[in-house]
């Protein structure tokens, strides 16, 4: 199962939680707190789950940077 990054960067809001993960100012314990009880709250679990803390920032600096927000 691939990350919905449409979903996961739907507001201004998820997208300056996924920058800052992503850039390291925040623990991926911190990430999904920050999606706990969401609509994207598995998304995110899945994704920290499936690829790991280190990878998934890498995930997400690609993914920010592929549509142009918060990279």
């Amino acid at each position: 199962m691939s990350t919905d990054w449409g979903t996961l960067l739907s507001s201004e809001k998820n997208v300056k939680m996924v920058s800052a993960f992503a850039h390291g100012e925040m623990s991926g314990r911190d990430f999904y707190s920050h999606f706990a009880n969401t609509k994207s709250g598995g998304i995110v679990r899945n994704l920290l789950r499936v690829n790991g803390v280190v990878y998934s920032k890498r995930l997400a600096r690609k993914a920010l940077s592929r549509r142009g927000v918060g990279a």
